[in-house]
């Protein structure tokens, strides 16, 4: 709901208020982002709310620049505002950077219109989010640099039931006179500062979005990506708390990028201790211009705000999300238990291999078969055959359509995998048209995994890469794309584009045509965007890939970094997850069956590993698995997730809650386990506290050979640990591990259920919770 009363704009959402007003002299001052504050009808006294409010500057300040002779004490370097000008005495980082139709630098945008419109107002070429009618209100501010006739649209959209409001900016230039764009952020914020943190999700390849928190110190502290894509080394999304700030407690606001370019979030602290947070488009190499009546349309940024702490704004965000970003056939459709054979064979399979490792997930219970790199052209390594994308007949005698159909006979779906945005040297595309992959005339070009970059700016690589992907989509029943970019840009430049400054954006805007054109038009597609894992994992990719490769990190061990990072911006509903082999490839460490299972539950599950490996009960194991999975998927893919603090350094817990509360889904997770490990408690947070619910283990195996040289000592007869006997028992025969159940209260379940004691070296029972390094259980908790 957006309120215009007398000079002050209201934004309110169900939980949260956001209002700013209009100067005397034009600008917009920001007054208040925070908890609801019509309930209390402070808006009835607008004068008085706004007065107790409002950032005070009584007497004209050292150093400062005034802004007008008609009031010494208004001066812009000292005031909470919505956007920022330059040269007008505001010395913190602008949102714009512009030369002028004058010449100039200096820029100062006033107040002229508004006017509020049911829904949301429709993007130009960039993906937004979205809304069903009565679901969104927008405020569209008109604002002008009166002495250039350049004009700027500022666009609020206030999504009520997500406690979300989203921002971006269009700039048209009305003056004959070129402008040139060198910086054009999506939104500027100016907060009070209450002891702020800065909250970012960092890494690298196989170590994405790593948490960390940064005290926000004088000056300004920010992440970006220069990389091309949203990247792996920061994500987008950031989130400010307060220091004192828990999961469950304490004021917080989140903002994430509709975006998957380069891309820059900034936090200054000023002396007068206000933070400005800043986030948009990078401007690392950008320049645009923009001739007589063109427009520049930023990305949108989405705002949420929770004084629950962090688990109120991932919460947010999460149904945010999966309301108004995901969309199409597949938003809040379970997702199908998949195997990708990349693990099992790399480069090195044929069609009976497949066949068989499709037929063994088939009895296990998979529901989806996805081929992955090797199928097409020349491509049996690294080094050739992208962008050739006819199937290999050697590896694939019937083709596409035949492999598909015997997939389809199985009664399993069937998926693909794609890199269509790049090329090896040796291929028959790069033969015929060299011009098509991005580099710069004169220069050597540079590699990353032996390939190159297709240039997306120019349309016919854009067309050339939609037929391509079409017709091999459209020859066979092809149900789910993983669709993967597997290097950074290096040497951008395009002959599509007149000023080199536009490359990088205008690769997005093409990387988004190709993407509405091939599903848009192909809804019953599940895509899956991968790019080395989470190298571009953002909300743009999400506007047409449900859910996204989290990383190539299979390490159950790593992928609780990984996930549990994600988690604060990001639904389980939208990462992959899946279980692997161990020792892991990423990591060379080991890990149980039961564990890798564990983690990768708490999203969209898959298994990436040779079947035929496992012995008869690690596929029974499995097969429960899958059983497990697929009885509470709903609540794991779409349900209320929740970080539960532990207290512990080597604990970790997260947990899943049906909408309507009626069960919840709790991991339990340990990494490195000490001698003697003391008691732990099941914490279940969220329930209806009167309301008596039954809890119970998930049933897992434990293993011989987990017990190395002490099965010795338990047997009546001497038998080597790693001898033929033992080796053949662990192949048909397991123990169970951790067999819980209790009756409790929610309001019991708050404080916590005392679990059954870890192993201690002294005895083996099933009641007994067996960790050690790495172990976890799962846990039902369901209402009576």
């Amino acid at each position: 709901m957006i309120k215009k009363m007398d000079q002050n704009f209201w934004l309110n959402t169900k939980d949260t208020t956001y209002i700013f007003c209009i100067t005397s002299f034009g600008h917009l001052e920001h007054i208040y982002y925070g908890p609801d504050l019509t309930r209390g009808n402070l808006e009835q006294n607008i004068e008085e709310t706004i007065k107790a409010l409002q950032h005070k500057n009584s007497v004209v300040l050292g150093a400062s620049v005034n802004y007008s002779k008609e009031n010494p004490t208004y001066c812009l370097d000292h005031m909470c505002l919505e956007w920022s000008g330059t040269g007008r005495g505001d010395y913190r980082n602008s949102p714009l950077e512009l030369k002028m139709p004058d010449g100039s630098f200096v820029h100062d945008f006033i107040y002229q219109s508004a006017q509020i419109v049911e829904g949301t107002v429709p993007m130009l070429e960039l993906p937004g989010a979205y809304a069903q009618e009565g679901e969104c209100t927008s405020l569209i501010v008109e604002m002008e640099d009166v002495s250039n006739q350049v004009y700027l649209k500022l666009i609020y959209s206030v999504f009520e039931e997500t406690n979300v409001i989203t921002r971006r900016a269009i700039l048209t230039n009305g003056n004959k006179q070129q402008l040139v764009i060198r910086r054009a952020l999506s939104m500027s914020l100016d907060l009070p500062n209450r002891d702020f943190l800065m909250h970012t999700f960092d890494g690298s390849w196989i170590r994405e979005a790593h948490h960390h928190q940064t005290p926000i110190t004088p000056g300004t502290q920010s992440i970006s990506s220069t990389t091309g894509g949203s990247s792996n080394r920061h994500n987008p999304g950031i989130l400010v708390a307060e220091k004192n700030t828990t999961e469950n407690s304490g004021w917080a606001y989140g903002f994430n990028l509709i975006y998957s370019g380069n891309h820059y979030a900034g936090v200054e602290l000023t002396t007068d201790d206000l933070v400005r947070v800043q986030m948009g488009i990078n401007s690392h190499c950008f320049e645009w211009e923009l001739k007589n009546e063109e427009s520049f349309e930023t990305p949108e940024v989405v705002l949420t705000f929770s004084d629950k702490g962090l688990n109120g704004v991932s919460q947010q965000f999460h149904s945010f999300i999966q309301e108004h970003i995901v969309r199409g056939d597949w938003k809040k459709k379970i997702r199908p238990v998949k195997v990708n054979n990349w693990e099992a064979f790399f480069f090195d399979f044929n069609q009976s291999k497949l066949l068989k490792l499709a037929k063994r997930a088939k009895d296990v219970g998979v529901e989806l078969f996805v081929l992955d790199d090797g199928w097409f052209g020349a491509r049996n390594n690294d080094h050739a055959g992208l962008g050739d994308y006819q199937v290999n007949r050697k590896k694939l005698p019937s083709g596409m359509k035949g492999l598909a159909d015997k997939i389809n006979q199985m009664g399993l779906l069937f998926g693909l995998w794609f890199e269509p945005e790049m090329v090896n040297e040796d291929s028959d595309l790069y033969r015929a048209h060299p011009e098509y992959a991005v580099k710069v005339p004169g220069k050597e070009p540079t590699l990353g995994r032996n390939q190159m970059v297709l240039d997306l700016c120019q349309k016919e690589v854009q067309d050339y890469i939609i037929q391509q992907v079409s017709s091999v989509l459209d020859e066979s029943n092809i149900t789910y794309v993983k669709w993967d970019m597997n290097r950074h840009m290096s040497e951008i430049f395009s002959k599509a584009v007149e000023n080199q400054g536009e490359f990088y954006h205008r690769y997005i805007l093409g990387l988004y045509r190709v993407l509405r054109e091939i599903f848009y038009q192909r809804p019953h597609i599940l895509l899956e965007s991968c790019s080395s894992g989470g190298n571009r994992f953002d909300l743009g990719m999400l506007c047409f890939s449900p859910q996204i490769w989290a990383s190539d990190n299979t390490d159950p061990i790593e992928r609780l970094k990984i996930q549990g990072g994600l988690s604060y911006l990001y639904p389980l509903s939208t990462m992959g997850a899946h279980v692997s082999n161990s020792p892991h490839q990423q990591t060379l460490r080991e890990t149980t069956l039961a564990t890798r299972f564990n983690v990768a539950a708490f999203g969209c599950l898959g298994y990436e590993l040779d079947l035929k490996n496992l012995t008869k009960v690690e596929l029974k194991e499995v097969k429960g698995q899958i059983d497990f999975y697929k009885t509470y998927r709903q609540t794991l893919q779409f349900g209320k997730f929740s970080r539960i603090e532990q207290g512990k350094d080597n604990k970790l817990q997260w947990q899943v809650t049906e909408r309507a509360g009626e069960q919840a889904i709790t991991g339990f997770f340990q990494t490195i386990s000490n001698a003697a490990e003391s008691f732990d408690y099941l914490k279940v947070e969220g329930l209806d506290v009167n309301s008596q619910y039954h809890i119970f283990s998930k049933p897992q195996s434990i293993y011989i050979k987990r017990f190395g040289g002490l099965i010795k000592h338990l047997l009546p007869i001497e038998l080597k640990p790693d001898g033929f006997i033992l080796r053949t028992a662990n192949k048909v025969y397991c123990l169970q591990e951790g067999i819980e159940q209790y009756e409790a209260s929610g309001k019991l379940l708050e404080g916590g259920v005392l679990l059954n004691n870890q192993y201690m070296g002294t005895g083996y029972d099933e009641k007994l919770r067996l960790f050690g390094d790495f172990g976890s259980n799962l846990y039902v908790t369901k209402k009576i």
